[in-house]
């Protein structure tokens, strides 16, 4: 669980973390899976699994057309959709299952590691500049994000891209680490105590899971949604 020593192996001198690859290979696969189940057999009518595949769909590129406009929305579109399910899905991961063998975790929700949050922002911040560049030359695309609307901007613009990275990041970190850590918490409490404690934990934990799938459903949307700003802010001119 949250807290306990993760399992981890060396490659070319360099350390891996295998509960993440792990973690991030499961989500992943739950996504591919989803997504192929409701995709079959489509219909001009949609009904079920269809409807709801097309509902998110549709949720996703409202997203992004909100932030992005001059027709560059649908550039981005499938990028917001896969963004959101893996996210969604990685936050929820832990809250439903967790394995552990002998004091090492090797199956929670991916973005309860802040190394793997930040390297969804670093990702998602990447894409928005090579956007940018591809869209204006990286010329203009370099006077748009940091020498507007004036040349002294640029330690200004600097600061705030190391701030977006970070705050976009480890926002969704600390709300999945938390929610697992009181989770283990209110695990904990309920085998300690007898049957009695068990029974009380059990409301307190079904509770606690229920709340942290809507907080899990709305970090995946904001993520989404700043990831929008952020491309937008790189690929709209200023002036």
């Amino acid at each position: 669980m949250s807290g306990d020593s993760v399992s981890t192996f060396q490659f070319l001198g360099l350390t891996f973390n295998t509960t993440n690859i792990i973690s991030g290979l499961l989500a992943a696969i739950i996504v591919l899976v989803v997504v192929y189940l409701f995709s079959r057999n489509l219909k001009m009518k949609p009904t079920g699994k269809q409807n709801a595949l097309e509902w998110l769909i549709d949720f996703t590129n409202k997203i992004v057309r909100g932030s992005i406009t001059n027709g560059d929305a649908p550039n981005f579109g499938l990028y917001a959709f896969t963004l959101f399910l893996f996210i969604f899905v990685s936050n929820q991961l832990g809250m439903f299952l967790q394995i552990s063998w002998n004091g090492v975790t090797y199956v929670r929700s991916p973005t309860s590691d802040p190394i793997v949050t930040l390297m969804l922002s670093l990702m998602t911040l990447m894409l928005a500049h090579f956007s940018g560049v591809k869209k204006f030359g990286f010329k203009g695309y370099f006077k748009n994000s940091y020498l507007t609307p004036f040349k002294f901007w640029l330690p200004i613009s600097v600061f705030t891209e190391l701030i977006d990275f970070l705050t976009l990041g480890l926002r969704i970190y600390g709300v999945i680490f938390s929610g697992e850590m009181l989770l283990k918490i209110i695990g904990e409490m309920a085998f300690s105590g007898g049957i009695g404690m068990t029974i009380a934990a059990a409301p307190i934990a079904f509770i606690w899971q229920a709340f942290s799938v809507f907080l899990g459903s709305i970090q995946a949307y904001v993520f989404v949604t700043l990831t929008s700003v952020y491309i937008s802010q790189q690929i709209q001119s200023e002036e």
